[in-house]
């Protein structure tokens, strides 16, 4: 430990006591943990982040930097990172920045040289919980009282503060065999690319975009992106995908996928510390193949709920293997399916990837 001191109080008292990088300043939101031994960039930079502080299991971390390639949206939304060592040296021919500076340029609070394992078992055991990361505070009966007024994730709108403000087009039309309306609850730059790669030409629409909206730019699909919170709480998403729902063909993936349960008249609920990382096994119903998969959500949808929609039959078609929660649903009357995974998974691992191709069979089939 070196330098100025991080303290990381969480709601039901556990203090830490780290160094501090990044920025200087305070962020309040829930402390949960990512399983990743890579990809930290594209984790700083995914929406769906939004509101919460994520601490890496993973030792070392920066040691191959930052670079604008590995970008996932334009800037870091999660509030506060949390390490165990922080590499300030890094070694890479693609690094153009290290991650210590990074953090700083969009403001965000870190903390290193705290036991990071402690801090997994403890999340592991009593569930992920809201906490405050400060540089600026270190008076532990202070930081208690602030972080215990804090909301919770469960009834929060968070999509509306990452969501594209003024639709923008993706990819070249001239190339394109299918023409797609995609939602931005928190889209990631990876599900562009690999739409386009699959011969899509994307309209990126804000998350209160109307059903009508999307009807009447004639697309061939809809896609519903990742993104933060509570999906129940984006009620103008789910009335929305309620009403396109059998006329056009729909694939969503995490919030997008709960979205689609909700529409469909199903439930979710919040997970005791979610899954996040590039390591969780999911099994396919379809071909009894295991896909290992990078995921990052904290609410999941419930299939009992799903068993009398008024679309028709919906069908569980991959699900956990760590702990049996469903993973991907489809309901054929509609045209639609999801997944609660990321198979964008950038950086990786790739065996997820095929549904991009069912997406664009389906629509082929429209």
């Amino acid at each position: 430990m070196q330098g100025k001191k991080a303290y990381l109080m969480l709601r039901d008292g556990t203090l830490f006591v780290g160094s501090a990088f990044g920025a200087d300043g305070e962020f309040i939101g829930e402390v949960c943990f990512n399983t990743s031994m890579c990809g930290y960039q594209e984790i700083l930079t995914d929406p769906s982040y939004a509101g919460q502080m994520v601490c890496m299991t993973y030792p070392l971390i920066g040691n191959y930097g930052v670079n604008r390639e590995d970008m996932e949206s334009d800037r870091i939304y999660m509030g506060g990172f949390i390490v165990r060592e922080l590499s300030r040296i890094p070694s890479n021919w693609r690094a153009e920045n290290d991650l210590d500076s990074f953090l700083k340029e969009h403001g965000v609070v870190g903390i290193e040289g705290i036991d990071t394992r402690k801090l997994t078992r403890h999340i592991r055991t009593e569930g992920a919980m809201e906490g405050i990361l400060s540089t600026i505070d270190s008076d532990p009966e202070s930081l208690m009282e602030k972080v215990s007024k804090a909301p919770t994730l469960v009834g929060r709108d968070l999509v509306k503060g990452v969501t594209a403000k003024i639709p923008y087009e993706y990819g070249s039309p001239k190339n394109a065999s299918f023409r797609v309306v995609a939602y931005d609850f928190g889209i990631k730059l990876n599900i562009l690319r690999l739409l386009a790669a699959h011969g899509c030409h994307v309209t990126v629409v804000p998350a209160d975009t109307s059903a009508e909206e999307v009807l009447s730019l004639g697309p061939d699909g809809v896609f519903l992106s990742n993104g933060p919170g509570d999906p129940a709480a984006v009620e103008y998403a789910i009335q929305a995908v309620r009403q396109i729902l059998g006329k056009l063909p729909l694939f969503g993936i995490c919030l997008g996928h709960q979205i689609l349960g909700l529409a469909l008249g199903g439930r979710t609920y919040k997970l005791k510390f979610g899954h996040r990382g590039g390591n969780q096994p999911v099994m396919n119903h379809d071909n009894g193949k295991v896909e290992i998969t990078a995921q990052n959500h904290g609410f999941a949808v419930d299939p009992e709920s799903l068993s009398d929609s008024p679309f028709g039959d919906v069908e569980v078609t991959h699900i956990n293997l760590n702990d049996m929660t469903t993973e991907g649903i489809r309901c054929k009357e509609a045209k639609a399916f999801s997944v609660q995974y990321h198979p964008e998974s950038s950086p990786g691992p790739h065996d997820s990837r095929y549904l991009f191709e069912n997406f664009v069979k389906l629509m082929s089939r429209k």
